[in-house]
């Protein structure tokens, strides 16, 4: 459904909502804490091992929510660039914001892992930093036609496959090895250090595709076309790059979320179209809006939430609301285990309010 007042998506702001709902229960550790209910080989341990990353070759669920997040940022970068052109603001003259709120998101994404270090640190592995440069790649070719923009994102993946596979530099010389390929190599060129998990900087160049892709998408929406015709081509492209991308991994590249390669690329990116397909579809097209207001609360804050939850929710939230929620728990003897289930689900629930209660009193925070 648009919002005439704001030009809003609802869709689009329902999964935006939902990703940040996601790792706002990550950031409280609630996927752990029920992880500890589990044992090997259960159905429950399967489940939930979907919200963790793959260690390396592989594909979780939880390894689709960056890409959905930079899907969406595209998406609405696209939006919000269309009707300020309705309004006669020219390209030029929004270059200088998205200059600038990129700039204020590779500071914060920095700055979040000296957070999380406690100390400064030169790092570049957040979402952040990728977001700031992937939305400055994505607005410096917006008004590129629809095949001129598939085209560069073609060549980005062709570029990052013969940058992995033909550096031939001594140690960073295995394409698909973790600390050994050429992502890693960049690591120690820009930090001078190497990520534990095998997380690399230059993973903004594959993940660039996501956000011009989620442009594209958004000019789809808004386009005009029938809004069941848009559905249908959001779901054929999404099965379309499943049929390629799982097609790269069967043969010549993995798929490896950590550093991002073609392959994971494409078959990311095509079930974040698939999603996006099945939330315009119910939400769109079927009005079935009679709760998104859940998820929208969260969405039209995404970015402060997400700053708020990885800073003072780790540093005290998570802890304080455990001290009451938990000792509760533990008193009334549910067990240490079920305590602290019931003290994450609470902390989501805190966050979750203070997006309600910034929605109520219509504030949103824009970098």
């Amino acid at each position: 459904m648009t919002n005439q007042e704001s030009n809003r998506l609802l869709s689009l702001d329902v999964m935006r909502g939902m990703i940040m709902i996601l790792l706002a229960a990550e950031s409280t550790r609630l996927y752990d804490n029920i992880k500890g209910f589990t044992e090997e080989g259960t159905f429950g341990r399967i489940l939930i091992t979907q919200f963790e990353h793959h260690q390396w070759h592989g594909l979780y669920f939880w390894d689709l929510v960056q890409p959905a997040f930079m899907f969406m940022a595209g998406a609405a970068l696209y939006i919000s660039f269309h009707y300020k052109s309705k309004k006669g603001i020219t390209w030029k003259a929004n270059l200088n914001h998205i200059l600038i709120r990129s700039t204020k998101l590779f500071f914060f994404g920095v700055a979040l892992h000296c957070v999380y270090s406690g100390q400064l640190v030169w790092e570049l592995w957040n979402v952040l930093v990728q977001l700031a440069l992937t939305t400055i790649i994505a607005y410096l070719i917006i008004t590129k036609s629809f095949q001129w923009q598939i085209g560069f994102t073609i060549l980005l993946l062709v570029l990052t496959e013969l940058l992995y596979r033909f550096t031939n530099i001594s140690g960073y010389n295995e394409p698909f090895v973790m600390s050994k390929n050429f992502g890693s190599y960049m690591d120690m060129v820009l930090m001078g250090k190497i990520n534990n998990g095998g997380w690399v900087a230059v993973n903004f160049i594959p993940t660039a595709v996501h956000t011009i892709w989620g442009c594209l998408a958004g000019k789809l929406i808004i386009s005009g076309l029938d809004k069941i015709e848009v559905a249908k081509r959001l779901l054929i492209v999404g099965l379309g790059l499943l049929v390629v991308g799982y097609t790269l991994d069967y043969t010549i590249t993995p798929i490896i979320k950590r550093i991002s390669t073609t392959s994971f690329a494409i078959v990311s990116g095509g079930y974040v179209f698939l999603i996006l397909a099945g939330l315009y579809w119910f939400f769109d097209i079927n009005k079935r809006n009679k709760y998104a207001w859940i998820y929208t609360v969260v969405g039209m804050n995404a970015i402060f939430i997400y700053l708020f939850f990885e800073t003072v929710g780790k540093q005290w939230l998570n802890k304080t609301v455990y001290i009451f929620v938990g000792g509760l728990s533990n008193l009334l003897g549910v067990g240490e285990q079920w305590s602290m289930v019931i003290s994450s689900m609470m902390t989501l629930f805190v966050l979750w309010s203070l997006c309600y209660w910034l929605y109520k009193r219509k504030i949103i925070f824009k970098l």
